[in-house]
């Protein structure tokens, strides 16, 4: 054969495995081979849930993903913060499972917080609050029209959006530390907005990292979860879930759980008028995302319950975390405390190999869950 039709069959040969390898890999790169469907397979079925709940992929190959919302179309969209991109994952056919992910937004500075606002979609990026439109009608997201300005630097990076029953957009932003006096009073605190980024004022503060926010669509009160500072133990301070009011102060740094002074920057009185915490839960545990489950194919007893993502813990002896928990609700407050929903992705005393991140109620009722450590978004469903 001449050189040159081998070189050309040769192309045509490696187009075709190329083609083939991206349309197998475009959303379940793990199961293009036996072995790893077997391990992939494996570890779903290590996860333990309550009797007739059922868990499942729904999509893979989103390396980092981290917080979700639905579109006006019904569809999810979540934030692969690390590639500073978003990424809907569509399910036309219904059959509960991703059909593949399309990039709507790139560019972005790490994109964590989203929600949707007459058509155009809000994104906490780590520096600001953007709002992106489809001006075309293609499905993207072209324009990037930053609203308002954030604190940057030192830890914490992560920027949760909402918008509130009264029409405001909320934002939270953690210290840029374990524990210190901030410069910047936007640093440890939820700040409110106009949805056109101006007004900006700090609605509650002494919150060290409140990575999670949802308004009750009962109450329409503001929920938020935060992750309490670290090097005082395994056991201190609680992790907790509070119902954040105007106003508010948590205490961070002065005072920890709204009842005991720090040990570093705490003095008599520094919890005068804190904030007690609504749900006081393991310390270490990260909890992020959190959810009200308003859907209608969980049990009715599930009605109106929290759902929390613990992330897991880096700074414990044994660690602890890597799950997710319901936490009952009843007339609009808490009514027991955080119980196990979902465990098993961690084994024994070893950290975990999968890292919950965020819940979303899907439009058929099941419960969305994302894991940024192995780059999934997993699917609860029952069937009773």
């Amino acid at each position: 054969m001449p050189r040159f039709r081998r070189l050309r069959v040769g192309l045509v040969i490696g187009a075709i495995a190329l083609a083939a390898g991206a349309v197998a890999t475009a959303l379940h790169p793990d199961l293009t081979s036996a072995t790893t469907a077997a391990a992939q397979a494996d570890r779903l079925a290590s996860l333990q849930l309550p009797p007739g709940f059922r868990i499942e992929t729904f999509a893979s190959d989103l390396p980092g993903v981290r917080f979700m919302t639905l579109g006006p179309d019904g569809e999810v969209y979540a934030s692969l913060m690390r590639r500073g991109e978003i990424v809907r994952v569509p399910d036309r056919d219904g059959d509960g499972r991703g059909d593949r992910a399309e990039v709507v937004a790139s560019g972005l500075n790490e994109p964590h917080g989203l929600v949707f606002r007459d058509g155009a979609l809000y994104v906490g990026e780590t520096n600001r609050v953007s709002r992106l439109t489809d001006g075309d009608g293609d499905g993207t997201f072209e324009a990037q029209q930053p609203l308002a300005d954030l604190p940057t630097g030192g830890g914490h990076s992560t920027r949760t959006i909402g918008f509130g029953p009264d029409g405001m957009l909320y934002v939270s932003v953690g210290s840029s530390c374990n524990v210190c006096t901030e410069a910047d009073e936007r640093r440890a605190a939820i700040l409110q907005m106009a949805p056109d980024g101006s007004g900006v004022r700090v609605y509650a503060r002494g919150l060290r990292n409140a990575v999670g926010l949802v308004f009750n669509p009962v109450s329409g009160e503001l929920w938020a979860t935060n992750n309490g500072r670290d090097m005082l133990g395994d056991d201190v301070p609680p992790e907790t879930v509070n119902v954040v009011r105007a106003g508010d102060d948590f205490g961070w740094p002065r005072c920890i759980n709204g009842a005991q002074p720090d040990p570093e920057l705490g003095s008599a009185g520094a919890c005068d008028g804190v904030a007690r915490p609504a749900v006081e839960m393991q310390a270490h545990s990260a909890p992020l995302g959190l959810r009200f489950y308003d859907g209608a194919q969980f049990p009715s007893d599930y009605q109106g319950d929290l759902f929390v993502a613990f992330h897991g813990s880096w700074n414990r002896s044994t660690p602890t975390g890597y799950k997710v928990v319901r936490v009952p609700v009843q007339d609009g407050r808490p009514s027991g405390p955080a119980e196990d929903f979902v465990t098993g992705w961690q084994q024994g005393s070893e950290r975990g190999w999968g890292r919950p991140v965020d819940v979303l109620v899907s439009r058929d009722g099941s419960l969305l869950l994302t894991d940024d450590g192995t780059g999934q978004i997993y699917r609860i469903s029952y069937a009773g």
